[in-house]
């Protein structure tokens, strides 16, 4: 099943000079635990909770001084919006990440796919399963 199938097209997005006391609202607003950060359509970074807590608190930045681009991470692993399953846990587990945005034939943002969203479809396919076994299982 290719990701775009799987990935969120809700994808929160700022721009590099935004205030990272901006960014937090946002995440808490929104309910979400990263922000991508775009130039135009194409993803260039971003900034998780993660990052909040150890780049700026940690280090004792000012929140309402430092912007997006002080902090988030720029090396930034994508995913094609055809890849499937098994190429996005790949992705994941080589980069060490637990958020990959997707991206369209021109690079445009399209989505995101996360673990937990990972995790919440494999434990639907195990219900699916499990349902599939109880109904082949006689009585006795």
């Amino acid at each position: 099943m290719p990701v775009e199938n799987l990935a969120r097209s809700d994808v929160v997005t700022a721009h590099e000079d935004e205030h990272v006391q901006e960014l937090a609202t946002l995440m808490d607003d929104s309910g979400v635990g990263s922000v991508v950060i775009v130039d135009g359509d194409e993803p260039t970074g971003i900034v998780t909770d993660r990052d909040i807590a150890t780049r700026v608190v940690g280090e004792g930045m000012d929140p309402s001084e430092t912007t997006a681009g002080d902090v988030m991470s720029d090396d930034l692993t994508t995913v094609d919006h055809t890849d499937g399953f098994y190429q996005v846990t790949e992705l994941m587990s080589e980069h060490g990440v637990r958020r990959l945005p997707v991206c369209d034939d021109s690079n445009e943002l399209v989505g995101i796919i996360t673990f937990d969203d990972l995790n919440e479809l494999l434990a639907d396919e195990h219900m699916q399963l499990s349902d599939v076994i109880q109904a082949q299982r006689p009585e006795y």
